[in-house]
């Protein structure tokens, strides 16, 4: 604050002077949960900073306070509104920080009142249901068309392969509440779980609205999945390319055995049927992309073999390939 009172609004809120509504709601709720007294409790500038965040927030949210605040400096209560009031806050009458914030936003925002913070739709309180921290993508509700309240919420849940294949449960806590979640087997990175009833809670009225579930796969070193299409790559040795035979091979459930042709050309696929990602309608296929793997050394005997092979070989590998270059 300067000498004189004035505030410059936007360097509290830490935005620019061009920020639009979304932006400036952004930034005050990023302070809002860092300065909040019950985040530090017994912390004098910790409240007194809050106050001064939530009354930038007053004057910037307010399109026809914050035109009489750009046009006119620090006389802009004085240009036709009253002052700004002061920010006196009892905390001790909400029960908790979702309270205060759904009414200190609804005094400042009307509709687009906020039962948590966060960034997108759906807000959620100060509680984590993950090892490492509260999932991303939950946020204050939006205002639907004719203005009604959105009290959906939405967030990102990041599955491993195996949980994915297998189906697992995750407990999240939601504005208080510990829900149970159970994903099914066979979820692909983009499908959504709809929770009815377990989004935002708007007080005073009992409304509930519903959670949205994203799901994102992790990569795996080994499997690829391209929507219902699970493959990998099957390393083969020089050997069993040329002669063919019985191979062991592994799948996301277990061990199989696939009857490789001899001869057979690098970059086609096996198909095994049955093994691949779990459906509706059961099991997928697995298709296994053929690949050569060769030691980083051969030993002796093996270099022994391979020099009898170039001196026995009858096929010049590059004879139709040198003819069809010449231009």
């Amino acid at each position: 604050m300067s000498a004189n009172g004035y505030r410059d609004y936007f360097k509290v809120l830490g935005v620019e002077r061009s920020a639009d509504a979304d932006a400036v709601k952004r930034s005050f709720r990023k302070l809002a949960r860092q300065y909040h007294p019950d985040v530090n409790p017994g912390d004098a500038t910790a409240e007194a900073k809050f106050k001064e965040i939530s009354e930038a927030y007053e004057v910037l949210s307010d399109p026809d306070k914050r035109q009489r605040y750009e046009q006119f400096g620090q006389y802009w209560s004085q240009a036709g509104a009253a002052a700004a009031p002061g920010f006196d806050v009892d905390f001790g009458r909400y029960g908790n920080f979702d309270e205060f914030i759904n009414d200190l936003l609804g005094r400042f925002g009307g509709p687009q009142a906020s039962s948590g913070f966060g960034a997108g739709p759906g807000g959620f309180g100060f509680s984590g249901g993950f090892p490492g921290g509260f999932p991303s993508g939950f946020g204050g509700p939006a205002t639907g068309r004719g203005g009604t309240l959105n009290l959906d919420a939405e967030a990102t849940i990041s599955l491993s392969f195996a949980e994915a294949f297998r189906g697992c449960e995750r407990t999240l806590a939601v504005n208080e509440e510990r829900v149970q979640v159970r994903i099914p087997a066979g979820v692909r990175s983009g499908s959504r779980l709809r929770l009815k009833g377990k989004g935002n809670l708007q007080p005073g009225t009992g409304r509930r609205g519903d959670l949205y579930l994203n799901l994102q796969l992790q990569n795996h070193p080994i499997w690829r999945l391209d929507g219902d299409q699970l493959s990998a790559d099957l390393p083969l040795s020089l050997d069993e390319l040329a002669l063919g035979g019985e191979v062991r091979v592994a799948t996301p459930d277990g061990e199989a055995t696939v009857q490789v042709p001899a001869g057979v050309a690098l970059g086609r696929s096996l198909r095994l049927k049955g093994k691949g990602w779990p459906t509706k309608e059961g099991r997928g296929d697995l298709l296994l992309s053929l690949s050569l793997k060769l030691p980083e050394s051969f030993s002796d005997n093996e270099r022994q073999l391979l020099e009898k092979l170039r001196e026995a070989r009858s096929l010049d590998p590059r004879h139709e390939w040198m003819r069809a270059a010449q231009l």
